[in-house]
């Protein structure tokens, strides 16, 4: 476990990992390309480690060339024997982004149901659907789900997606490349991790556009050479410690992130009174002279671009509870994650008002108390360490297996940056 307690502020400097959010679609969209793929600033976190390990049970071939623990080279391999069983793929939510390149590999791909963060039903009805608009077929039963590609189909695949799931964006996108079919999709998710991948298959060749309403991709006209991708910097790792400066009363530089993808997040401190500036991938956050003119704050998750990703909603609340205001919080796009962060903060002295599972509201500043919590999801886990440099005593965090799920070593970060943050023996 990690034990954790109030300091002198952070200060100095610390990069990101590459995002987690952003590796796993990637790693599943060089599978699908069909070629030799080179990735870079892959981060070393639990769920990524399991991805590599699924293509590798799958039929790709991953080398890490001159022994770089952050570079692959992912490219098929000539067998393609039975489909291979992947009970590993249960571990982790991403496993579906794999279902393009198995149909084109082996003309099905059989998958237990996905796992991860259990913070609410996120159900693949909605995967099942882009599939059908490919031709293909989906069983379900209780152990998982099976999809069957069908007779090959040409022209343009088009369908318009109820609401803008990221899952379901990128199931579309990936079949499109495996099938070789050009895409026509309504309402699509726009978050940086789906354009990372737009962008890494247009450097393979294929054409893509993307608006508010529309995204499309044509496939290549000529085939290209191999692809060089590069994974983002970790925005929600970016964030976190961000919030991690700011409720210690410090002033950092957070480096190797992608400014533009911060957006919401530096809105949010803005409007907190937290001074920041962000230019060339760089977050610099000054919190010395305290809050400046400070405001309540609406943290409100949504899929729409431009958004507040949900991810920053939890370091934002443990951030607040120590500010000056009524703050309202809210995440329907993961319905079960308050039930697993506000009973946590609960233990450390917080006082917040559930308004819905979804919503709830605090007033700040408030006193915390250090105690043993569990991290019982990757960013319950990251907040409950924002929250423990400013709550009285030590605070002891548990669960580290679901934390290093996300991030492979954020403690060592904070402790670069002059948190008290250590590994104990419970």
């Amino acid at each position: 476990m990690i034990a954790v307690r109030p300091g002198a502020p952070l200060t100095g400097s610390v990069t990101v990992d590459g995002s987690k959010n952003a590796a796993l679609p990637l790693l599943a969209a060089a599978a699908a390309l069909g070629r030799s793929v080179r990735l870079s600033n892959i981060p070393a976190n639990t769920d990524v480690q399991i991805m590599l390990a699924l293509l590798q049970q799958s039929g790709w071939h991953v080398a890490q060339p001159g022994g770089e623990p952050a570079t692959a080279v992912i490219l098929p391999t000539e067998s393609r024997h039975t489909h291979p069983d992947l009970p590993q793929a249960a571990r982790i939510r991403a496993s579906y982004y794999l279902v393009p390149a198995l149909l084109a590999r082996y003309g099905k791909a059989r998958l237990p149901w996905p796992g991860g963060c259990r913070i609410g039903a996120r159900g693949m009805d909605l995967h099942f659907k882009v599939y059908e608009a490919f031709g293909d077929r989906s069983v379900v039963d209780n152990t998982g789900y099976r999809i069957e590609a069908t007779a090959p189909r040409t022209g343009t695949a088009s369908l318009v997606l109820p609401f803008r799931s990221r899952g379901a964006t990128l199931a579309a996108m990936l079949r499109a490349v495996t099938t070789g079919r050009s895409l026509r999709l309504g309402e699509p998710n726009l978050s940086p991790e789906v354009l990372c991948v737009l962008d890494a298959l247009h450097t393979a060749g294929w054409e893509t556009r993307v608006g508010e309403r529309l995204l499309t991709l044509s496939p290549p006209s000529s085939a290209p050479n191999d692809a060089a991708w590069a994974v983002p910097g970790d925005k929600v790792e970016a964030g976190t410690l961000a919030c991690a400066v700011a409720v210690s009363g410090g002033s950092a530089r957070i480096e190797g992130a992608r400014t533009d993808d911060l957006g919401p997040l530096v809105a949010a401190l803005r409007q907190l009174g937290i001074s920041v500036g962000s230019e060339a991938n760089t977050l610099t956050v000054n919190a010395q002279d305290g809050p400046v003119a400070s405001r309540p704050l609406r943290a409100i998750a949504s899929l729409n671009p431009g958004g507040l990703d949900a991810d920053f909603e939890p370091p934002l609340m443990a951030l607040a509870l120590g500010l000056p205001g009524t703050h309202l919080f809210a995440d329907a796009i993961n319905p079960g994650r308050h039930g697993n962060l506000l009973p946590q903060l609960a233990r450390l002295g917080a006082v917040i008002e559930e308004i819905s599972p979804t919503e709830c509201r605090l007033t700040g500043p408030q006193q915390l108390t250090g105690t043993g919590v569990e991290a019982t999801d990757i960013r319950t886990g990251s907040a409950l360490m924002v929250a423990g440099l400013t709550a009285q005593g030590v605070t002891t965090l548990g669960g580290l297996d679901q934390l290093r799920r996300g991030h492979a070593d954020l403690p060592s970060k904070l402790h670069a940056l002059g948190a008290d943050v250590c590994e104990v023996t419970p």
